[in-house]
């Protein structure tokens, strides 16, 4: 099967969007599917443009998977071939790859065909220093811009069964769907946040007009798609009150690998890798340092803590609103800022924590699905959230840690003393966590269900992807070989029952 992905984030960005796209571009490659992928430099968290990458011209980069073939999980090689275009209208022709001669196989050794190489081109990106929400939609648009040539051209030359692309960015879906059109593809997106509705929510943009007309041009859209996605029950039920199809919906959480995510002692030596102190119980947030977030509530936690001497907060990231909330922190010597970790580091510092936090803005609560979750839960920590009840963090949360309403912080500090001071809880909540992310959360599993989704829709395969439904035990959904899903209550009532008084789903 033949892949096309158009997204703003992908690897080697290692938290968020990035992270998650790349391990599924990763796994089809590795089961033999044909991968492109048209996408931006990285630079997400930090909000500026990795070293070796620019924002100002195109880039071809052909990628190979180290290892055998769908053999755990491997890093993606040295990038080969990479290419720099000083603009969009020459041809993107893909590098080539020069492969060492080797013995041809004897009948008695057959050598397994290695995956096929991923090949990946980098567009033009405007990324700001100072994150406001006018330049955040310069940034979006840049993207959603640059892409167009390249997304067009490949999908001509290379022909794909299947073009997806991951919200945010909705400046995306035009392009990828017009282009799936044109080259008789499958048109599929995956929903990660719904930006549109968290920038009014949030306040980064306002006009009540201006909301109404972008909110519907985005679900005219969406109901355009073949196929869309989403990672939580919640979002698959606003999907569907956006009005899209019932039947094109399709649940594919985000997963979390539990033999790299784990728990491992944290003894004093641990710590002292990352200068946090080894006789106090920590409490870690690690991730994005945005908006959406709340982290205001973290330090006023440690504002309260300021006379303990058993209490240490530790705040690992970069993102738009490092530099206020680091202000914020002035003078308080129990809150610690870290830098954003290596991948093959964060297993450890997760594990430095005694309890993770989980701070989340009332009006994002169900909008987005924080991508840290996964990690959190897999290390085998208690949790301290910010949900409102019925919300998909807090049904995930409950009986893993402490759920407190957004926005009230003597509630989220008293939370977090409660497990300072319990030992036995802690340790009965990391356990039910781990076991959570087990059964529930595992990468292959997660998946082989996605690209058995795929096949379904492609049709690649069609004898294999009809034996069996597609199945996400989290929120009782299965999708059969068309790709529909099932479930005990439809969506479509759900959402119905949901609506505000006096507000319809679309048609």
């Amino acid at each position: 099967m033949k892949i096309l992905l158009h997204g703003l984030n992908y690897a080697p960005e290692e938290i968020g969007i990035g992270k998650y796209s790349g391990e599924m571009v990763r796994e089809l490659a590795e089961q033999g599917h044909e991968v492109v992928v048209v996408t931006t430099p990285p630079y997400y968290p930090q909000w500026e443009i990795a070293e070796g990458f620019s924002g100002r011209w195109y880039r071809r980069e052909s990628q190979r998977i180290e290892g055998e073939p769908g053999v755990g999980s491997r890093d993606l090689g040295d990038r080969e071939g990479a290419e720099v275009l000083h603009n969009a209208n020459p041809p993107l022709q893909f590098a080539s790859l020069s492969t060492p001669c080797s013995p041809l196989p004897t009948p008695h050794s057959q050598l397994p065909a290695p995956p096929p190489p991923i090949k990946v081109i980098r567009c033009p990106l405007y990324v700001p220093g100072k994150v406001t929400g006018l330049k955040r939609i310069v940034h979006l648009a840049s993207f959603g811009l640059s892409s167009i040539p390249a997304v067009f051209w490949t999908a001509m030359r290379f022909r794909p069964d299947v073009i997806m692309t991951v919200e945010p960015a909705a400046f995306c879906m035009p392009t990828t769907w017009l282009a799936a059109r044109l080259c008789g593809a499958k048109a599929w997106l995956h929903v990660q946040d719904f930006e549109v509705d968290a920038a009014f929510e949030l306040g980064i943009l306002k006009q009540p007009l201006l909301k109404r007309l972008v909110l519907a041009a985005e679900a005219f859209l969406m109901r355009r798609f073949d196929r869309v996605s989403s990672i939580s029950p919640n979002m698959l039920l606003k999907l569907v009150q956006k009005g899209v199809a019932e039947q094109r919906v399709v649940s594919f959480p985000n997963w979390v690998d539990c033999d790299v995510m784990k728990p491992i002692p944290a003894g004093p030596e641990l710590r002292a890798r990352f200068g946090i102190p080894a006789d106090r119980c920590v409490a870690l947030y690690a991730g994005n340092i945005g908006n959406k977030q709340g982290l205001e509530i973290v330090i006023e936690a440690a504002r309260r803590s300021a006379d303990r001497q058993d209490l240490h907060f530790v705040i690992c990231g970069r993102g738009a609103a490092y530099e206020s909330l680091l202000d914020s922190a002035e003078g308080l010597s129990n809150v610690q800022f870290l830098p954003l970790q290596p991948m093959e580091r964060f297993n450890e510092l997760m594990n430095c924590a005694d309890i993770h936090l989980l701070p989340q803005r009332a009006d994002a609560a169900d909008l987005v699905m924080p991508s840290k979750l996964t990690g959190m839960l897999a290390t085998g920590r208690p949790i301290v959230a910010c949900a409102s009840p019925g919300t998909q963090i807090a049904d995930v949360v409950n009986g893993h840690g402490i759920v407190v309403r957004p926005a009230d912080g003597v509630a989220f500090w008293n939370a977090i003393i409660r497990l300072t001071s319990d030992q036995p809880l802690r340790e009965s909540m990391g356990r039910k966590a781990r076991d959570y992310a087990v059964e529930r959360l595992g990468r292959r599993s997660i998946l082989n269900q996605f690209i058995a989704a795929l096949n379904a829709l492609s049709g690649f395969d069609h004898k294999a992807s009809r034996s069996k439904g597609v199945t996400t035990s989290e929120c009782g959904i299965r999708v059969d070989s068309a790709g529909a899903i099932h479930q005990p209550v439809g969506l479509r009532k759900m959402a119905e029952e949901s609506a505000p008084e006096g507000a319809a789903t679309q048609g």
